[in-house]
């Protein structure tokens, strides 16, 4: 009767390992639902980096990301040109530089449970960079796609669904 019983029990832990949420991930979901399309397999402290192309300035912006197990943390801004949509100083303890014709916001703490995103049709190229490589988003999510941006942690189950960014 006992080894009846472990036999069950280990089939079901067996069984339930795929759908367990472990892997820390950055994952890319459709906006309006949790439907996985692609995610960054990262650890927790560890930072990304969201580059695009200003549709106005025609000049590459980097915003610098650091996860936790439940929110993305801003801390740094990178920019060419100063003009629509682009900040003129920093706030509060964060720092504004200029070095090299960029001009740098640094020591953000900007925290957000999530970011929303569009996927750039024309002009934008958004490309994820993570540990020195470059990983163009259009690659991996249809331009036009509105993603959400989140730090979750995922199953195995999720991952044999979506798209791994860092192993294309």
């Amino acid at each position: 009767m006992r080894l009846k019983l472990f036999i069950v029990l280990f089939t079901l832990i067996l069984i339930s390992i795929p759908f367990f949420p472990y892997k820390q991930v950055v994952a890319f979901t459709f906006e309006d639902r949790e439907q996985l399309l692609a995610y960054l397999s990262l650890e927790e402290k560890e930072s990304f980096q969201i580059q695009y192309t200003h549709s106005i300035h025609n000049s590459d912006v980097t915003e610098t990301y650091r996860i936790s197990s439940n929110e993305i943390t801003q801390t740094e801004l990178a920019y060419k040109d100063f003009a629509v949509g682009m900040p003129s100083d920093a706030e509060g303890n964060e720092l504004f530089i200029r070095k090299g014709g960029i001009y740098y916001i640094k020591n953000m703490k900007r925290t957000f449970s999530y970011i929303d995103l569009r996927i750039g049709q024309v002009k934008a190229n958004h490309r994820l960079i993570y540990e020195g490589k470059t990983y163009q988003l259009s690659s991996d999510i249809k331009p036009g796609t509105w993603v959400r941006i989140t730090p979750k942690k995922i199953t195995l189950w999720q991952q044999l669904k979506g798209v791994k960014i860092n192993d294309s």
